[in-house]
Protein backbone atom coordinates (compact mmCIF):
# COMPACT_ATOMS: atom_id res chain seq x y z
CA UNK A 1 0.00 0.00 0.00
CA UNK A 2 1.51 3.73 -0.99
CA UNK A 3 0.14 6.90 0.22
CA UNK A 4 1.09 9.73 -1.34
CA UNK A 5 2.84 12.84 0.59
CA UNK A 6 1.66 16.42 0.31
CA UNK A 7 5.42 17.51 0.72
CA UNK A 8 6.29 16.31 -2.72
CA UNK A 9 7.23 19.45 -4.96
CA UNK A 10 6.74 16.80 -7.93
CA UNK A 11 4.16 14.17 -7.00
CA UNK A 12 4.49 12.41 -9.80
CA UNK A 13 7.93 11.13 -9.74
CA UNK A 14 7.45 9.98 -6.65
CA UNK A 15 7.96 5.84 -6.53
CA UNK A 16 8.67 4.94 -2.90
CA UNK A 17 6.65 8.00 -0.82
CA UNK A 18 5.90 5.36 1.52
CA UNK A 19 7.72 3.53 3.37
CA UNK A 20 5.71 0.35 5.04
CA UNK A 21 5.78 -0.98 8.82
CA UNK A 22 7.15 -4.84 8.59
CA UNK A 23 4.63 -7.29 10.91
CA UNK A 24 6.61 -8.99 13.57
CA UNK A 25 5.63 -12.39 13.82
CA UNK A 26 4.89 -14.12 16.99
CA UNK A 27 4.09 -11.18 19.37
CA UNK A 28 0.54 -12.36 20.04
CA UNK A 29 2.08 -15.96 20.59
CA UNK A 30 0.33 -17.58 24.33
CA UNK A 31 3.74 -19.24 26.45
CA UNK A 32 4.31 -23.04 25.86
CA UNK A 33 4.70 -25.55 28.86
CA UNK A 34 6.63 -27.71 26.87
CA UNK A 35 9.08 -25.20 25.97
CA UNK A 36 9.34 -25.50 22.25
CA UNK A 37 8.56 -22.24 20.81
CA UNK A 38 8.16 -21.20 17.22
CA UNK A 39 10.89 -19.76 14.87
CA UNK A 40 9.38 -16.33 15.18
CA UNK A 41 9.41 -16.46 19.01
CA UNK A 42 13.00 -17.03 19.08
CA UNK A 43 13.65 -14.31 16.18
CA UNK A 44 11.97 -11.86 18.64
CA UNK A 45 13.64 -13.09 21.81
CA UNK A 46 16.94 -12.65 20.01
CA UNK A 47 16.17 -9.14 18.94
CA UNK A 48 15.16 -7.91 22.58
CA UNK A 49 17.87 -10.05 24.17
CA UNK A 50 20.65 -7.46 21.68
CA UNK A 51 18.62 -4.27 22.67
CA UNK A 52 17.95 -3.53 19.03
CA UNK A 53 14.35 -3.18 17.41
CA UNK A 54 14.65 -2.86 13.80
CA UNK A 55 12.04 -0.60 12.65
CA UNK A 56 11.87 1.84 9.42
CA UNK A 57 11.66 5.60 10.36
CA UNK A 58 8.18 6.07 9.38
CA UNK A 59 7.33 4.15 12.60
CA UNK A 60 7.77 7.45 14.07
CA UNK A 61 4.96 9.13 11.78
CA UNK A 62 1.99 10.56 13.61
CA UNK A 63 -0.66 13.07 12.11
CA UNK A 64 0.99 15.76 14.21
CA UNK A 65 5.02 14.96 12.46
CA UNK A 66 3.14 15.08 9.24
CA UNK A 67 1.37 17.97 9.66
CA UNK A 68 4.78 19.44 10.46
CA UNK A 69 6.67 18.11 7.55
CA UNK A 70 3.78 19.73 5.70
CA UNK A 71 5.24 23.08 6.79
CA UNK A 72 8.53 22.62 5.56
CA UNK A 73 9.91 23.72 2.03
CA UNK A 74 12.92 24.71 -0.07
CA UNK A 75 12.84 28.52 0.52
CA UNK A 76 15.50 29.17 -2.42
CA UNK A 77 17.78 27.45 -4.37
CA UNK A 78 21.70 28.93 -5.77
CA UNK A 79 23.09 27.57 -9.04
CA UNK A 80 27.02 28.89 -8.94
CA UNK A 81 27.85 29.45 -11.75
CA UNK A 82 23.91 29.85 -13.19
CA UNK A 83 24.81 28.67 -16.12
CA UNK A 84 27.65 25.61 -16.97
CA UNK A 85 29.24 24.94 -20.09
CA UNK A 86 29.68 21.28 -20.31
CA UNK A 87 32.23 19.57 -18.63
CA UNK A 88 32.36 22.92 -15.42
CA UNK A 89 32.03 22.04 -11.86
CA UNK A 90 29.54 24.24 -9.96
CA UNK A 91 27.37 24.09 -6.75
CA UNK A 92 23.98 23.93 -5.85
CA UNK A 93 22.74 25.22 -2.43
CA UNK A 94 19.13 24.73 -0.96
CA UNK A 95 17.94 26.99 1.63
CA UNK A 96 15.69 24.00 3.66
CA UNK A 97 13.06 26.54 6.02
CA UNK A 98 11.00 25.11 8.56
CA UNK A 99 7.91 26.94 8.59
CA UNK A 100 6.50 25.97 12.29
CA UNK A 101 6.77 28.38 15.01
CA UNK A 102 7.05 25.79 17.88
CA UNK A 103 8.28 22.70 16.46
CA UNK A 104 11.25 21.27 15.45
CA UNK A 105 12.27 19.16 12.35
CA UNK A 106 14.40 16.26 12.48
CA UNK A 107 15.86 15.55 8.91
CA UNK A 108 18.12 12.50 7.63
CA UNK A 109 19.68 12.45 4.35
CA UNK A 110 19.86 14.42 1.61
CA UNK A 111 21.17 14.23 -2.53
CA UNK A 112 20.83 16.16 -5.42
CA UNK A 113 21.45 15.21 -9.13
CA UNK A 114 20.63 12.66 -12.06
CA UNK A 115 22.14 11.50 -15.12
CA UNK A 116 23.03 14.49 -16.61
CA UNK A 117 24.05 16.85 -13.64
CA UNK A 118 25.86 14.63 -11.71
CA UNK A 119 26.80 14.63 -7.70
CA UNK A 120 30.56 15.06 -7.05
CA UNK A 121 30.48 15.83 -3.43
CA UNK A 122 28.80 13.28 -0.75
CA UNK A 123 25.47 13.14 0.53
CA UNK A 124 24.07 14.26 3.56
CA UNK A 125 23.32 10.96 5.75
CA UNK A 126 23.61 12.32 9.31
CA UNK A 127 20.28 13.25 10.93
CA UNK A 128 20.21 17.27 11.05
CA UNK A 129 17.61 19.46 13.34
CA UNK A 130 15.69 22.24 12.27
CA UNK A 131 14.41 24.53 14.75
CA UNK A 132 11.20 26.56 14.69
CA UNK A 133 11.52 29.26 11.78
CA UNK A 134 14.89 28.25 10.89
CA UNK A 135 16.69 27.87 8.06
CA UNK A 136 19.29 25.13 6.83
CA UNK A 137 21.71 25.45 3.97
CA UNK A 138 22.50 22.15 1.96
CA UNK A 139 25.20 22.39 -0.47
CA UNK A 140 26.42 20.01 -3.56
CA UNK A 141 29.14 20.16 -5.51
CA UNK A 142 27.95 19.14 -8.84
CA UNK A 143 29.47 18.54 -13.02
CA UNK A 144 27.85 18.51 -16.30
CA UNK A 145 28.50 16.32 -18.91
CA UNK A 146 25.51 17.09 -20.88
CA UNK A 147 24.90 19.72 -23.88
CA UNK A 148 23.67 22.51 -24.03
CA UNK A 149 20.21 22.82 -22.71
CA UNK A 150 17.79 23.38 -19.61
CA UNK A 151 18.09 20.40 -17.27
CA UNK A 152 15.88 19.56 -14.05
CA UNK A 153 17.78 17.29 -11.31
CA UNK A 154 15.97 16.64 -8.08
CA UNK A 155 16.50 17.71 -4.55
CA UNK A 156 15.74 14.81 -2.27
CA UNK A 157 15.06 15.55 1.87
CA UNK A 158 14.69 12.67 4.02
CA UNK A 159 12.35 13.36 7.45
CA UNK A 160 12.64 11.49 10.35
CA UNK A 161 8.79 11.36 11.14
CA UNK A 162 7.53 11.82 7.63
CA UNK A 163 7.89 10.84 4.39
CA UNK A 164 10.76 12.67 2.07
CA UNK A 165 10.37 16.25 0.12
CA UNK A 166 11.28 16.18 -3.69
CA UNK A 167 12.61 19.26 -5.09
CA UNK A 168 12.97 19.61 -9.25
CA UNK A 169 15.04 22.83 -10.21
CA UNK A 170 16.29 23.79 -13.34
CA UNK A 171 20.38 23.92 -14.54
CA UNK A 172 21.03 25.24 -17.85
CA UNK A 173 24.27 24.48 -19.61
CA UNK A 174 25.34 26.73 -22.08
CA UNK A 175 28.73 26.49 -24.60
CA UNK A 176 28.57 30.46 -25.25
CA UNK A 177 32.03 32.09 -24.89
CA UNK A 178 33.20 35.70 -24.44
CA UNK A 179 33.48 37.56 -27.77
CA UNK A 180 36.98 39.38 -28.22
CA UNK A 181 36.88 42.18 -31.02
CA UNK A 182 39.30 44.59 -32.15
CA UNK A 183 37.98 47.56 -32.31
CA UNK A 184 40.67 49.82 -33.78
CA UNK A 185 44.40 48.98 -35.01
CA UNK A 186 46.71 50.58 -37.77
CA UNK A 187 45.87 49.71 -41.51
CA UNK A 188 49.92 48.75 -41.29
CA UNK A 189 52.82 48.39 -39.03
CA UNK A 190 55.71 50.26 -39.04
CA UNK A 191 59.25 47.90 -37.60
CA UNK A 192 60.17 49.25 -33.73
CA UNK A 193 57.01 51.84 -34.09
CA UNK A 194 54.41 52.11 -30.98
CA UNK A 195 50.80 51.92 -32.51
CA UNK A 196 47.63 51.34 -30.19
CA UNK A 197 45.05 48.67 -30.41
CA UNK A 198 41.94 48.77 -28.93
CA UNK A 199 40.26 45.60 -27.98
CA UNK A 200 36.46 45.10 -26.73
CA UNK A 201 35.14 42.14 -24.49
CA UNK A 202 31.93 41.28 -24.66
CA UNK A 203 30.06 38.90 -22.41
CA UNK A 204 26.40 37.60 -24.45
CA UNK A 205 26.01 34.38 -21.54
CA UNK A 206 23.03 34.41 -19.34
CA UNK A 207 25.57 34.22 -15.92
CA UNK A 208 28.23 36.82 -14.80
CA UNK A 209 31.87 35.90 -15.19
CA UNK A 210 34.78 36.87 -13.18
CA UNK A 211 38.85 37.02 -13.09
CA UNK A 212 38.87 38.09 -17.08
CA UNK A 213 42.23 38.53 -17.68
CA UNK A 214 43.43 40.35 -20.83
CA UNK A 215 47.13 38.98 -22.51
CA UNK A 216 49.13 40.49 -25.42
CA UNK A 217 52.17 38.22 -26.76
CA UNK A 218 54.08 37.58 -30.38
CA UNK A 219 57.55 37.15 -30.93
CA UNK A 220 59.94 40.13 -31.63
CA UNK A 221 56.52 42.04 -30.01
CA UNK A 222 56.41 44.71 -27.21
CA UNK A 223 53.18 45.00 -25.53
CA UNK A 224 52.61 47.64 -23.04
CA UNK A 225 50.57 46.45 -20.95
CA UNK A 226 51.28 42.92 -21.53
CA UNK A 227 48.63 41.79 -19.16
CA UNK A 228 45.25 43.68 -18.41
CA UNK A 229 43.06 42.46 -15.16
CA UNK A 230 39.81 43.72 -15.65
CA UNK A 231 37.69 41.76 -13.17
CA UNK A 232 33.97 40.57 -13.10
CA UNK A 233 32.21 40.76 -16.52
CA UNK A 234 28.33 41.09 -16.29
CA UNK A 235 25.87 38.86 -18.37
CA UNK A 236 25.15 41.65 -21.17
CA UNK A 237 28.33 43.76 -20.94
CA UNK A 238 31.13 44.92 -22.57
CA UNK A 239 34.20 46.79 -21.73
CA UNK A 240 36.82 48.43 -24.19
CA UNK A 241 40.87 48.67 -23.17
CA UNK A 242 43.81 49.65 -25.36
CA UNK A 243 47.69 48.39 -25.65
CA UNK A 244 50.37 49.95 -26.73
CA UNK A 245 52.21 47.35 -29.41
CA UNK A 246 55.95 47.78 -30.84
CA UNK A 247 56.97 45.08 -33.12
CA UNK A 248 60.26 43.97 -34.20
CA UNK A 249 59.53 41.41 -36.37
CA UNK A 250 56.43 40.37 -38.74
CA UNK A 251 54.74 37.49 -36.80
CA UNK A 252 51.44 37.28 -35.38
CA UNK A 253 50.49 38.91 -32.57
CA UNK A 254 48.10 37.10 -30.22
CA UNK A 255 45.19 38.13 -28.25
CA UNK A 256 43.91 36.19 -25.53
CA UNK A 257 41.37 36.52 -22.89
CA UNK A 258 41.09 34.14 -19.64
CA UNK A 259 38.16 33.98 -17.63
CA UNK A 260 36.19 31.81 -14.61
CA UNK A 261 32.76 30.48 -14.81
CA UNK A 262 32.79 29.57 -11.47
CA UNK A 263 35.58 27.66 -10.44
CA UNK A 264 36.41 26.30 -14.20
CA UNK A 265 38.80 27.74 -16.53
CA UNK A 266 37.54 29.17 -19.90
CA UNK A 267 39.77 30.86 -22.83
CA UNK A 268 38.87 32.66 -26.24
CA UNK A 269 41.66 34.25 -28.41
CA UNK A 270 42.61 35.51 -31.76
CA UNK A 271 45.32 36.15 -34.02
CA UNK A 272 46.36 39.90 -35.47
CA UNK A 273 48.57 39.76 -38.51
CA UNK A 274 51.41 41.53 -38.31
CA UNK A 275 52.97 42.68 -41.67
CA UNK A 276 55.50 46.24 -42.48
CA UNK A 277 55.00 48.76 -45.15
CA UNK A 278 55.04 52.47 -44.91
CA UNK A 279 53.11 54.35 -42.77
CA UNK A 280 50.85 56.77 -45.15
CA UNK A 281 49.62 58.79 -42.53
CA UNK A 282 53.17 60.11 -40.98
CA UNK A 283 55.11 62.97 -40.58
CA UNK A 284 57.85 63.80 -44.65
CA UNK A 285 59.95 66.51 -43.52
CA UNK A 286 61.51 67.53 -47.49
CA UNK A 287 64.06 69.75 -48.06
CA UNK A 288 63.01 71.84 -51.53
CA UNK A 289 65.36 75.36 -52.25
CA UNK A 290 68.62 74.12 -51.57
CA UNK A 291 71.47 76.60 -52.27
CA UNK A 292 75.44 76.42 -51.28
CA UNK A 293 77.59 79.28 -50.49
CA UNK A 294 81.66 79.21 -50.13
CA UNK A 295 83.14 81.42 -47.38
CA UNK A 296 86.47 81.14 -46.51
CA UNK A 297 86.62 77.23 -46.90
CA UNK A 298 83.15 76.75 -44.50
CA UNK A 299 80.20 75.89 -47.00
CA UNK A 300 76.78 77.36 -45.75
CA UNK A 301 74.12 74.90 -47.09
CA UNK A 302 70.52 77.09 -46.88
CA UNK A 303 66.68 75.84 -47.81
CA UNK A 304 63.42 74.97 -46.50
CA UNK A 305 61.61 72.23 -44.93
CA UNK A 306 58.43 71.33 -45.95
CA UNK A 307 56.42 68.66 -44.06
CA UNK A 308 54.34 67.03 -46.97
CA UNK A 309 53.27 64.13 -44.12
CA UNK A 310 49.65 63.87 -42.92
CA UNK A 311 50.66 64.39 -38.83
CA UNK A 312 52.87 66.49 -37.02
CA UNK A 313 56.82 66.76 -37.21
CA UNK A 314 57.92 67.36 -34.01
CA UNK A 315 61.90 68.97 -33.00
CA UNK A 316 62.82 68.84 -36.74
CA UNK A 317 66.78 69.15 -36.84
CA UNK A 318 68.91 69.39 -39.90
CA UNK A 319 72.59 68.78 -39.66
CA UNK A 320 75.42 67.06 -42.34
CA UNK A 321 76.80 63.93 -41.76
CA UNK A 322 80.50 62.53 -42.82
CA UNK A 323 82.74 63.35 -45.10
CA UNK A 324 81.71 66.95 -43.46
CA UNK A 325 82.83 68.37 -40.38
CA UNK A 326 80.06 70.37 -39.34
CA UNK A 327 81.08 73.52 -37.88
CA UNK A 328 79.97 76.96 -36.65
CA UNK A 329 77.85 78.69 -36.33
CA UNK A 330 75.00 76.12 -37.51
CA UNK A 331 76.41 72.73 -36.92
CA UNK A 332 72.90 71.58 -36.31
CA UNK A 333 70.17 73.85 -37.44
CA UNK A 334 66.60 73.05 -35.29
CA UNK A 335 63.43 74.04 -37.19
CA UNK A 336 60.87 73.11 -34.81
CA UNK A 337 57.56 71.67 -34.96
CA UNK A 338 56.16 71.49 -38.24
CA UNK A 339 52.73 71.00 -38.41
CA UNK A 340 51.21 69.21 -42.20
CA UNK A 341 51.88 71.40 -44.94
CA UNK A 342 53.82 73.84 -42.86
CA UNK A 343 57.55 74.92 -43.64
CA UNK A 344 60.76 75.98 -42.53
CA UNK A 345 64.15 77.49 -43.47
CA UNK A 346 67.49 75.92 -42.43
CA UNK A 347 71.12 76.57 -42.50
CA UNK A 348 74.12 74.33 -42.13
CA UNK A 349 77.48 75.06 -42.04
CA UNK A 350 80.43 72.64 -42.36
CA UNK A 351 84.12 72.30 -44.11
CA UNK A 352 84.09 69.34 -46.77
CA UNK A 353 87.90 69.42 -48.30
CA UNK A 354 87.55 67.71 -51.53
CA UNK A 355 84.06 66.36 -51.49
CA UNK A 356 81.71 66.88 -54.37
CA UNK A 357 78.88 66.17 -52.61
CA UNK A 358 77.33 65.76 -48.90
CA UNK A 359 74.73 63.59 -47.25
CA UNK A 360 72.21 66.17 -45.29
CA UNK A 361 70.30 64.81 -42.18
CA UNK A 362 66.49 65.80 -41.36
CA UNK A 363 65.69 64.80 -38.44
CA UNK A 364 62.35 64.22 -35.82
CA UNK A 365 59.98 62.98 -33.36
CA UNK A 366 56.28 61.47 -34.06
CA UNK A 367 53.83 61.67 -31.49
CA UNK A 368 55.43 58.78 -29.31
CA UNK A 369 58.50 60.08 -29.48
CA UNK A 370 60.46 57.82 -31.48
CA UNK A 371 63.36 59.44 -33.84
CA UNK A 372 62.76 59.33 -37.50
CA UNK A 373 65.40 60.18 -39.99
CA UNK A 374 66.03 60.65 -43.74
CA UNK A 375 69.01 62.21 -45.75
CA UNK A 376 69.02 63.82 -48.89
CA UNK A 377 72.61 64.22 -51.41
CA UNK A 378 73.77 67.60 -51.85
CA UNK A 379 75.96 68.62 -54.42
CA UNK A 380 78.60 71.00 -53.19
CA UNK A 381 77.72 73.06 -56.57
CA UNK A 382 78.61 76.54 -55.56
CA UNK A 383 75.45 78.78 -56.65
CA UNK A 384 76.78 81.74 -55.14
CA UNK A 385 80.36 82.36 -53.39
CA UNK A 386 81.62 85.30 -51.97
CA UNK A 387 83.85 85.80 -55.17
CA UNK A 388 81.24 85.45 -57.39
CA UNK A 389 79.42 88.17 -54.88
CA UNK A 390 82.44 90.33 -55.19
CA UNK A 391 83.37 89.70 -59.17
CA UNK A 392 79.43 90.75 -60.00
CA UNK A 393 79.69 93.82 -58.04
CA UNK A 394 82.82 95.25 -59.18
CA UNK A 395 81.38 94.44 -62.82
CA UNK A 396 79.62 97.83 -62.89
CA UNK A 397 82.37 99.35 -61.54
CA UNK A 398 84.34 98.19 -64.36
CA UNK A 399 82.59 99.27 -66.88
CA UNK A 400 81.79 102.72 -65.60
CA UNK A 401 85.70 103.07 -65.44
CA UNK A 402 86.23 101.86 -69.03
CA UNK A 403 83.19 104.08 -70.13
CA UNK A 404 85.04 106.97 -68.70
CA UNK A 405 88.08 105.66 -70.26
CA UNK A 406 87.34 105.29 -72.99
CA UNK A 407 85.10 108.48 -72.73
CA UNK A 408 88.56 110.25 -71.59
CA UNK A 409 90.83 108.84 -74.46
CA UNK A 410 88.39 110.40 -76.88
CA UNK A 411 88.06 113.54 -75.45
CA UNK A 412 91.64 113.82 -75.37
CA UNK A 413 92.02 112.56 -79.18
CA UNK A 414 89.50 115.07 -80.68
CA UNK A 415 91.62 117.72 -78.49
CA UNK A 416 94.42 117.23 -79.68
CA UNK A 417 93.39 117.42 -83.30
CA UNK A 418 91.71 120.62 -82.71
CA UNK A 419 95.15 121.58 -81.91
CA UNK A 420 96.84 120.92 -84.85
Amino acid sequence: MFRKTHLSAYPDIRENAVKIRPAISGAGSEPRTNFTVSWSGIFLLLIVTMGVLVLPTSAYATPESIVAAGNVYVSSVTIDPAVLFTGDEGTATFYVTNGNANKSIVVNHATFGDQDIRLTSGTYDASANIGPLQTRPFVFSIASDAFEGTYYPTFSLSFRDADSLYYRTPVQVDNTPLVLTIIDKPDIFTKDKKDLINVQIANPRNNDVKNVILEVSGDGVTALPSKIYIGALASGANTNTSVSITPGTESPLNITVNYDNGDSHHAVSLDVPVSFALDKKKASPLMSNVQVKLENGIYHVTGDITNAGLATANAVSVTSLSPATAEDPYKTYVVGVLKPDDFGSFEVTFKADGATSVPVQVSYKDADGNVITSRQDVALTVTDTAQQQNSSSLLPVIVIVLIIALASGGYLYLRKRKNR
